[in-house]
């Protein structure tokens, strides 16, 4: 005898998971990866093992003997939390401080507000912002990228392009534009910065992956990067103290990481493609405001969180109409 079951919408299952999202967002971050491996050498594995590993673990603690509920570490977001916090920190950073961002990240960023699809701001970003404000010397060190043998503590350091540029800029000073480096190497990764965030190239490869199996939309992407191409593009053509080139905008600094694998997150992001898009422009108006006006060289992080707070607004007041409602 075959039973009537009766239940809630939606009654299509796509096949898709919490899991499977997570898992393709990892796959993406690999070509990144393994550029910045080759590039900063053993402290990116290290980094990268100890975030991931304490972010894991702190979920775990967290969701077991504070909130009482079942673990859910098996659905890969505490480990692509970890992977995200990792990308945004530079690769030489005491092991100890990179703990701290990890509980901050999964602590305050995430289980605070309930766990997965209930916090209001990137976890990963408000770890690094954490880390940033608290350890300001620290996690504005940069190594440079000088292969597999770099070393991890002691690793030569210089300024990144971003703020080298803004330097420059603000000085008048010739010789030290000319020592910037070339977009070819903005675009293979061999600049210094937060090693997730130096090669554009493998950037873009894992996010043509993510639009490929649908992961991601073009919505967000796309209206950041074209929203900071034509800001400096045309605070470039005014004159703006501090504006370079529209190219080295989009090149240098975290701009293709957030675009792409952090200000696309589900959870913090509009869930309209109009809504979408004007969160996208808000977070490129924002990076170059930060950029030209603040005392931060890079502002991609507190842009991502600052339009994370107005996500709920955009989702209250662009939603689609109801099946028969009136226009």
């Amino acid at each position: 005898m075959n039973n009537l079951i009766v239940s809630a919408s939606p009654h299509v299952h796509s096949g898709d998971s919490v899991r499977r999202q997570m898992l393709n967002v990892i796959i993406a971050l690999m070509p990144a990866f393994i550029v910045s491996v080759l590039a900063f050498g053993k402290g990116v594995l290290i980094i990268t093992a100890i975030s991931v590993l304490s972010c894991v673990l702190f979920e775990w603690l967290i969701a077991k003997f504070l909130l009482k509920q079942q673990p859910t570490i098996t659905d890969l977001s505490a480990v692509l939390t970890g992977l995200l916090l990792a990308f945004n920190l530079p690769s030489n950073l005491p092991f100890w401080m990179v703990i701290i961002g990890a509980l901050v990240a999964i602590g305050v960023g995430k289980m605070t507000f309930g766990g997965l699809g209930q916090n209001p701001f990137n976890p990963a970003l408000v770890g690094r912002v954490f880390l940033l404000i608290s350890f300001p010397a620290d996690m504005t060190v940069w190594p440079v990228p000088q292969g597999w043998s770099t070393a991890y503590i002691d690793a030569t350091t210089a300024a990144t392009p971003l703020a080298t540029m803004k330097q420059a800029l603000q000085e008048g000073n010739q010789e030290l534009l000319s020592q910037l480096p070339s977009y070819w190497d903005m675009f293979r990764g061999a600049i210094g910065g937060s090693f997730g965030e130096v090669s554009a190239i493998a950037l873009l490869i894992g996010g043509i992956y993510l639009l490929l199996t649908r992961t991601i939309t073009w919505h967000i992407p796309v209206s950041i990067l074209l929203t900071v191409f034509c800001f400096s593009g045309i605070a470039y053509l005014c004159g703006v103290q501090g504006a370079a080139n529209p190219v080295y905008h989009l090149l240098a600094g975290g701009v293709m990481l957030g675009a792409i694998f952090m200000a696309t997150d589900y959870v913090t992001s509009p869930m309209t493609p109009l809504g979408q898009i004007i969160y996208g422009i808000g977070i490129g108006f924002i990076v170059m405001v930060i950029r030209f006006w603040g005392s931060y060289p890079e502002g991609m992080s507190f842009a991502i969180l600052i339009m994370n707070g107005v996500t709920p607004l955009l989702n209250l007041y662009i939603r689609p109409k109801r099946f028969g409602e009136k226009k």
